[in-house]
């Protein structure tokens, strides 16, 4: 394992414990997210960077019980956290690296991440990795539950131009892995960028 996924391991392996009694009322958030995601019964979907599974019950009511989700996270102690919380019931967990899923090419309807982009050592190759598992016409949905400048101010920093989650950054880094940023929204109540696969 590269210097970087120990680090993002390291980060949130200490935190997944209390990670959703930080966060108590982020629920309908991600609700209203996956509900902008446009799933239907019977979809594929993939929660990339799952943590503890905060999106997985949205995401099977959006796709039914003849849908699939899967939960993919690099940290075994957020999949742990994510059992005890008792979302195994919406779909696998799976111990696996954004940047090489055990995924078929062209299977799935759409891939959610929440809080995943900022997390990314290389975000062109997890997002064209994100792109070879999605069908063409499939959706890409890039979610936080608060904006940009939200964030920062709640960690006690200022945003910077080179924020890869910033418009500018964001468009021509999805244009070149295979998607196309079709809603941008940054605002105090969420960060929500939708995407759909080219190609």
């Amino acid at each position: 394992m590269d210097h970087d996924h120990t680090r993002v391991r390291e980060f949130f392996g200490v935190r997944a414990a209390g990670w959703d009694t930080r966060f108590p009322d982020d629920g309908p958030a991600y609700a209203a997210a996956v509900a902008a995601l446009g799933l239907r019964p019977g979809d594929a979907v993939l929660d990339a960077g799952c943590g503890t599974g905060r999106a997985l019950p949205a995401l099977r009511e959006a796709v039914g019980p003849r849908g699939t989700v899967l939960g993919v996270d690099l940290t075994p102690e957020m999949l742990q956290a994510a059992v005890r919380a008792g979302r195994r019931g919406s779909g696998p967990l799976l111990l696996a690296d954004v940047r090489r899923l055990p995924v078929r090419s062209d299977t799935l309807d759409a891939v959610f991440g929440a809080g995943l982009i900022s997390h990314l050592p290389l975000p062109a190759d997890h997002l064209r990795e994100l792109a070879r598992v999605v069908r063409p016409g499939g959706l890409l949905a890039l979610f936080h539950p608060v904006g940009r400048a939200a964030l920062a101010a709640r960690q006690g920093r200022r945003i910077t131009d080179d924020d890869v989650r910033a418009e500018s950054n964001l468009r021509p880094l999805l244009a070149g892995s295979g998607w196309r940023l079709d809603v941008y929204t940054d605002e105090d109540s969420r960060f929500l960028a939708l995407a759909t696969r080219q190609g």
